[in-house]
């Protein structure tokens, strides 16, 4: 796309600031705005001396109006500890928060491209996911503050694109890893990594053989990017990696790419934890000519390395 003012809201947590990143480095103004509720601004700190780059502290759930081209609305708590840990809040930023980002993109005529998730699909019983699926979502158990709020935020995104004549995209986002990530967030990939360096058994949740599928991050953001440069809103995009491994897969390769020697042990499923999850990225592939590059292995490596740093200088602090 040509230069441009780009808000990214969300932008100072894991995929936000690799998105900042990216936009920067393609000459473009980014304004980054994040309450740091699990962001943080050591994830930005090497962006803050650019002159095209604006940091700002703003909870998206109290009104803003900021003169952009593009905005990339990506603001919500994304791994369950963090979601789970104040239900309310993650719903009022799935639908507040994103009627007052609609509200910003309808006023100053800007495209908006909303994060949205996998987990709008629920526990599916479609699989691989395509984007015609409505998913199989529990509306009150311990994820449903996510799921719903995801679901709700995609319906009032095309309530506006309806109503409103609002330029929108929707990416559907699967489980996206990378360096950045919190090393408390209590999603697979940092668990195990944080467990296999500090040589601590490996835990699995029930017997390890649901699946997932890891898209590593500088993909996804290459998926996002296409997205909102496309000509015509193509309605919802799912952005993952098609390669489906199971947990028990995962906790092996982990392992064995740190060296561990723990023990793998189980742990009782979560309630509500899809059994698989998968998607189908024909759409993507087809609109957007886009499909992940970084070999799993690969993207583990960088994950380890920053892990490992992040435990040093923690351990040096201690």
């Amino acid at each position: 796309m040509d230069n441009m003012r780009v808000l990214v809201t969300g932008g100072a947590g894991f995929v936000g600031s690799h998105l900042c990143e990216r936009l920067l480095g393609q000459g473009h103004d980014v304004v980054c705005l994040d309450n740091f509720f699990t962001g943080s601004r050591e994830n930005v700190r090497r962006l803050v001396g650019n002159s095209h780059f604006e940091l700002v502290r703003h909870d998206v759930n109290q009104p803003i109006i900021v003169e952009v081209d593009r905005i990339f609305h990506l603001a919500c708590p994304a791994s369950p500890i963090h979601y789970q840990r104040n239900p309310v809040r993650t719903i009022r930023t799935c639908v507040q928060g994103t009627l007052n980002v609609l509200e910003m993109a309808r006023e100053i005529h800007a495209r908006l491209l909303i994060a949205s998730t996998s987990e709008v699909y629920g526990d599916p019983d479609q699989h691989p996911q395509t984007e015609e699926y409505w998913g199989h979502v529990n509306p009150i158990g311990p994820r449903a503050c996510y799921d719903e709020g995801k679901r709700c935020a995609e319906a009032l995104t095309v309530s506006y694109a309806t109503q409103f004549a609002t330029e929108i995209r929707i990416a559907r986002i699967f489980n996206t890893f990378g360096p950045r990530m919190h090393k408390a967030d209590g999603r697979v990939v940092t668990n195990f990594v944080v467990q296999a360096l500090n040589n601590e058994p490996i835990t699995l949740f029930g017997d390890g053989e649901q699946t997932r599928s890891f898209c590593y991050v500088d993909d996804t953001v290459s998926g996002l990017m296409k997205l909102m440069e496309l000509n015509e809103d193509p309605g919802p995009v799912n952005i993952g990696n098609p390669r489906e491994m199971t947990i028990r897969e995962v906790a092996e390769m982990i392992a064995k790419l740190t060296g561990s020697t723990a023990d793998i042990q189980s742990r009782p499923l979560p309630v509500d934890d899809p059994k698989r999850r998968c998607p189908d990225i024909s759409k993507a592939k087809r609109l957007l000519d886009w499909e992940p590059q970084v070999r799993m292995e690969d993207g583990l490596v960088k994950v380890i390395e920053y892990m490992r740093a992040v435990l040093a200088a923690d351990s040096v602090r201690s």
